[in-house]
């Protein structure tokens, strides 16, 4: 439904976005992932219909964005990162003016008002005035706004920005919902918030796509050594740095002082597991050992890993 192909989008000199590729099916939720000024905001703009591409293709539901703009907005509910909301309007005025300007007339926008009213839980701030609403609150009007005309395509900007943590929770299972019978792109800097929510993850980097699937797959692919992570009671420090030379496949990353002993973490290649030899060396040398626990690398890990901005 959203195919994007070899797309550029320049402002003057600088490349915003530098000829990414991706497509979207419908029923897909999508995490779009970027540092500040990596292109993400740019990229979901273009989409929108809000800025024009410098060069390349885009075509969403079969309509290409140079010829039909307008027609592909119909299809599209759009909340970007600075929610436009009008804070001295109440809820359901701002709900009807939107629907009028979205073409909703008086005898559609009572169903088209109920639906987002149910779905986006505003009922008990219906007649409220919009400044005077959670920030919670104001996000679900911005989705509301944005869903008010029941597009098959929702692009979210940091949808989750400024939440408190039971707000997440609540956005979270919202758009879940929604990506039952739409396709969803969003972006969010909480990563942690992206792998709960989203199907697919797409990462972009100085204007580039750098990652592209599942957080599973994303994780498996860019998989570097295993970090494992020790307590030892017994033994000294010089002791414990003769661990790298005992054991070829084995790099110490620190050795710290704790309560009951040492803590070190040491990384070595999945191949080459020598937890058991670890074990019995430990043994062996009459040490205790408190704790031997795998670190496993997560969506964080990967993106920093492939947002660096020294690489």
């Amino acid at each position: 439904m959203i195919e994007i192909k070899n797309l550029y989008k320049n402002y003057g000199n600088v490349k915003a976005v530098q000829g990414i590729d991706f497509s979207i099916k419908g029923g897909e939720i999508v995490g779009f992932l970027g540092s500040n000024g990596a292109g993400k905001s740019t990229t979901l703009k273009i989409l929108s219909g809000y800025l024009s591409p410098t060069s390349g293709q885009v075509s969403i539901d079969g309509l290409n964005i140079n010829n039909h703009s307008h027609e592909i907005k119909k299809i599209i509910g759009y909340l970007p990162e600075s929610n436009p909301l009008y804070y001295e309007m109440m809820v359901y005025d701002l709900l009807k003016f939107t629907a009028n300007i979205r073409g909703i007339n008086s005898h559609d926008f009572k169903d088209s008002l109920d639906k987002v009213v149910e779905r986006c839980g505003l009922k008990g701030v219906l007649h409220k005035n919009i400044g005077s609403c959670s920030k919670g609150y104001k996000q679900r009007v911005g989705l509301a706004c944005a869903m008010i005309h029941d597009p098959k395509i929702l692009i979210l900007d940091e949808p989750v920005t400024g939440l408190d943590p039971n707000q997440i929770v609540e956005i979270r299972e919202l758009i879940k919902n929604l990506g039952k019978e739409k396709l969803v792109l969003m972006s969010s800097h909480i990563l942690q918030e992206i792998e709960a929510t989203v199907d697919r993850i797409i990462i972009i980097d100085k204007g580039r796509i750098v990652a592209d699937g599942s957080t599973k797959k994303l994780i498996k692919k860019n998989k570097g050594n295993i970090n494992l992570y020790l307590e030892i009671t017994g033994a000294k420090k010089e002791e414990l740095k003769r661990i790298e030379t005992t054991f070829e496949n084995v790099k110490i990353e620190n050795i710290k002082k704790v309560k009951k002993g040492y803590s070190l973490n040491i990384s070595y290649d999945e191949k080459n597991d020598p937890r058991t030899d670890l074990f019995n060396h430990i043994v062996k040398s009459k040490w205790g050992l408190l704790e031997m626990t795998p670190q496993s690398e997560n969506l964080e890990d990967i993106f920093r890993k492939l947002t660096n901005t020294n690489n």
